[in-house]
Formats: C-alpha cells, structure tokens, sequence
C-alpha cells in the first residue's frame, strides 16, 4: 500500500515538473499575442515569432513569419541600395555624378559635425556672455543679454518643419473635427458644406501661400510677436491644405453611425453634447483618426513645398537652398535632405497609427 502511494506522488511530481515548461511556454504565448498589436503598429511586428521561436513555438511557422516580416524588407531595401549604388555613378548631371549610398552617408556625417560645431559655438558665445555680464554687474555696469545669431543647422532645420506642420496639424483637427461632426449630424449643413469643401479642397498650396502670406503681414502686427511671420505662414498654409481629409472622413464617421445610439440619446433627453461626447465620437473614432493621418500625411508633403517657395525656415528651404548653392556636395545633402523627409513622414503616420490603436479600439489598421 506504501509503495502504491509512493509511486502516485512520483508520478504526480513528475507530471508537474513536465507540465510546468508548458503551461509557462503558454503564458510566454499569450504575451507575445498582447504585445503583438502594438509592437506591430510601432514597426517592430517581427519581434513576435522572433519571441515564439525562442520559446519553441512552432518553429517553422515561425521562421516563416520572421522571413515575410523582417527578411524579405530587409532585402529589399538591400537590393535597392545595390541598385542605387550601382547606377548612380552613371547618371551625370550639371552638380556631377548622382552620389551613390556611400556618398551620401559621408553627408550625414558631415551635417551632425556641423551641427555640434555650431552648438559649440553657441556654448562658448553664452559663456563669454555669462562672463562680461557677471563682470559687469559686480562693477555696477549694465547688464546685456543678447541671442546666439548663428546659422540654422540641419538638426534645426528639421525640427522647425516639424514644430510647424505640428501646429498647422493641430489647428485642421480643430477645425475639422467639429464641421465634420455638424456635417455628419445634420443634411443641412451639410448640403450647406459640401460645395466649399469641394471647391477649396483641390487648391494646391502654391496657391494659398500667397493668400496667406499677405493677409498675416496685414493683420499680424506687433513689436513682441509670440510667433514669427513665417512660421505662421506655413503653419497656416499647411491647415488650409490638410484639414478637408480629415473634415470628409469625420463627416462619413458620424453619418454612418448606428441610428439606435442618436435614438437611445433623444430617448434619455441627453444634451446633445453628451450625445456628441458620449456616442457619436467613440463610434466615429476610426475614421476620424483614418482621416487625421491622411491629413497629417498631407500636411507635411504641403509644408516642404510652403518652405521651398516662401524661404520660411525648415527642410524646404535647406533642399532650395543647396539646390542653390550649386557645390559638388549639394546633392549628396539634396538626398540625405528626402531620404529624412521620407523617414520622417513614415515615423508619423506610424505614431498615428499607435493614437488609433490607442484610443479607437480598432482591429482595423
């Protein structure tokens, strides 16, 4: 009898020790199916099966996974890379031969040396500064602040384009956002809508630039201004051309909601901003978000070319102005200047997409 139970609770221990592995590979899986949506919309997707197969999880359904995911981009952009390479050489232009990948890399060095050269200054100026004014105020002497005058680098440049298509992204959802709501609630104003928004919507930036840069010098007067001119022009340009996307989808959002919740809010008598607030919104959130990131997309194509035309500071203007400059390392700088664009807009539509999923529940990406 003895021996009996003895070798019952070898066998349990035994099956607990197997089971343990198990049931720890499952909880491994089951985090690895949690984090997969959002490591999916910030781009790192590939990290899942890469997870699952250190754990032993189907391994060939995994690699499988892994190569479509990771291997195959990878390979692409290799293969563009070795195609860029090697054709580059043989296209001439007025600048030169068309720098290959090496070429431009050796930019990009160059522009954050630059960068941290000119920090430096900036350091030693407010140094030299700090000093004179401490000098001076122990001898009783006038006290003068001054700014560091010294060139935008590329770094600069890059956040100024992106604090401006910010506040130009911010103003159209301000602004969108709410007409497309009265849009999608009420027919009138709608029919009352549609015409504006179809007419205006089309109108290239070219074209409000102009528009717009002589109504903010007309009515943007002040000795102490919050805001440069230039910043608001291309700010304000950026709105005009990004906001209709945004308007059109939040529009459709919100008409194509379920009639039952609009008559669940007249049947309650609830105010109709707690009807906006509380069921129309949360139901229309796809959409809006959908339309706010082709909006923002939009927007920053728009602000490139704003910056080009108006010479407002930002990546516009440091294309046009190498492209000016004319020197045997302009175009390198021409190329590291689109390959950020690109990057740049690629990062913001995915920080987007990670709002979206954030806040829209969405299984839709």
């Amino acid at each position: 009898m003895n021996e009996d139970k003895t070798m019952t609770s070898i066998t349990q221990v035994a099956g607990a020790q197997a089971a343990a592995p198990k049931k720890s590979a499952i909880s491994l899986g089951y985090a690895f199916n949690r984090a997969g949506a959002i490591l999916t919309v910030a781009g790192f997707g590939w990290v899942v099966p890469l997870g699952r197969l250190a754990t032993g999880t189907e391994p060939r359904r995994q690699v499988a996974e892994l190569w479509r995911q990771l291997g195959i981009p990878l390979a692409a952009i290799v293969l563009f890379l070795l195609a860029w390479g090697a054709l580059a050489p043989k296209v001439q232009t007025s600048l030169g031969a068309v720098p290959g990948p090496v070429e431009v890399w050796a930019q990009v060095d160059n522009l954050i040396a630059d960068h941290r050269a000119e920090r430096a200054k900036e350091a030693a100026f407010n140094e030299r500064q700090a000093k004179r004014n401490a000098e001076a105020k122990a001898e009783g002497g006038e006290v003068k602040t001054r700014r560091f005058t010294g060139k935008p680098t590329y770094l600069d440049q890059i956040a100024t384009s992106l604090k401006t298509v910010f506040m130009g992204f911010v103003l159209a959802t301000l602004v969108a956002v709410p007409l497309g709501v009265m849009c999608g609630l009420s027919k009138t104003v709608n029919a009352a809508l549609n015409p504006l928004i179809q007419i205006f919507k089309p109108v290239s930036p070219l074209a409000w630039l102009p528009i717009v840069t002589m109504v903010v010098s007309a009515t943007y007067v002040s000795n102490d201004p919050m805001f440069e001119k230039a910043f608001l022009n291309s700010a304000i340009t950026v709105t005009l051309c990004s906001l209709w996307t945004t308007l059109i989808n939040t529009a459709i959002g919100v008409a194509s909601i379920d009639k039952d919740l609009v008559n669940v809010g007249r049947v309650l008598n609830l105010p109709m901003t707690t009807t906006i607030r509380k069921l129309v919104l949360p139901s229309a959130l796809p959409y809006i978000f959908t339309g706010m990131r082709l909006s923002l997309g939009v927007g920053w194509m728009v602000l490139i070319a704003a910056e080009m035309l108006a010479q407002n500071p930002g990546l516009g203007k440091f294309v046009w102005d190498e492209f000016q400059n004319g020197s045997s390392q302009s175009l390198a700088k021409i190329m590291v200047a689109v390959l950020t664009i690109g990057l740049i807009g690629f990062l913001l539509d995915r920080v987007m997409m990670a709002l979206q999923a954030m806040f829209s529940h969405s299984a839709t990406r």
